[in-house]
């Protein structure tokens, strides 16, 4: 296991910067409690990058919200993202009622609370004074894990049944282990309980990476791994595609090491995951334009044990 952790520390990163952290953040949003935040960014620099962070739905036994996912966070914002993480209406500690319209998935507030993120941007910088001015409101990029993958994907253009749920203020995004196609696709008393993950990938067309586990075998369908790769196939703006080996749907351990959601703890996996989307957002959102093109070598000589990756020509 050692020996996989060198391999994916040639993966080349940025040296580390202090950091603040400010939460909860709170934000109004109309007919409801407030949306909660959390906000992790340099402590030093300018013109810093944007990162929304949509977090899953988690298993019965974990409560996701916007306190998880450290091994993905801190690591980008110690090297130059401000990243910003709602706990959702569709976390068990969301606050909103039970019988509210949407319970329990809230698949189109989840949707709204991140587009409140970008409409308060003046005033998450009021509540966190330390980023005051330094954010740059022109570079924001989205990242989901699992139905967070579901939220981000809509925001980047996937539609249901037709609406678009895009937003043009995010310009770049990561796809972690997002549900595939819906209906036929899946077993049919999932697609009786999730309708809505009946998606149209081929309007998604805002770049993106999309990111899976070779060991992620969903109980949505009986298609196995390559489900969570439809978004890579069907849309035009999925770049390229991250197999990372060995791992499942926690990604080797992006919700923390000893998270309920993890399934496999893999710190080999967890680093070059964490690497190579660092390098994905710093060329997707112009903070390094070859950050990318120096990781995908990387991964196609040293560290090719721990993942492969798959791009669409331009």
């Amino acid at each position: 296991m050692n020996n996989l952790i060198n391999l994916a520390k040639h993966i080349p990163t940025p040296e580390t910067t202090l950091t603040v952290a400010y939460t909860p953040i709170r934000l109004s949003m109309p007919g409801r409690q407030p949306l909660e935040l959390r906000l992790t960014a340099p402590a030093n620099g300018d013109k810093l990058p944007i990162v929304l962070l949509s977090h899953g739905y988690g298993p019965s036994n974990y409560i996701p919200s916007k306190d998880g996912y450290a091994p993905l966070v801190q690591f980008w914002a110690e090297r130059g993202f401000v990243v910003i993480q709602p706990t959702h209406a569709s976390s068990r500690v969301g606050g909103l009622p039970s019988d509210s319209t949407g319970t329990p998935f809230f698949w189109r507030e989840r949707v709204e609370e991140m587009k409140a993120i970008l409409d308060q941007l003046p005033e998450i910088e009021r509540q966190a004074p330390a980023v005051a001015g330094r954010m740059d409101h022109a570079r924001i990029g989205a990242v989901g894990h699992s139905f967070g993958g579901h939220t981000v994907g809509l925001l980047l253009g996937a539609q249901v049944d037709g609406e678009n749920f895009s937003d043009p203020r995010i310009s770049a995004g990561v796809l972690l282990t997002t549900p595939g196609r819906g209906g036929k696709d899946m077993t049919p008393e999932s697609a009786d309980r999730f309708p809505f993950f009946d998606v149209d990938f081929s309007t998604l067309t805002t770049r993106n990476l999309v990111v899976c586990g070779d060991m992620d075998n969903p109980h949505f369908t009986t298609r196995g791994p390559e489900w969570h790769a439809d978004a890579f196939h069907d849309a035009p703006g999925a770049r390229a595609m991250l197999m990372m080996h060995g791992v499942g749907h926690g990604l080797g351990g992006i919700a923390a090491l000893d998270a309920k959601e993890t399934e496999t703890e893999a710190p080999d996996v967890l680093e070059a995951t964490r690497r190579l989307t660092l390098a994905w957002l710093q060329t997707a959102l112009n903070a390094d334009e070859g950050a990318w093109a120096r990781a995908r070598l990387i991964l196609e000589g040293e560290a090719a044990p721990l993942a492969t990756v798959t791009e669409k020509p331009l």
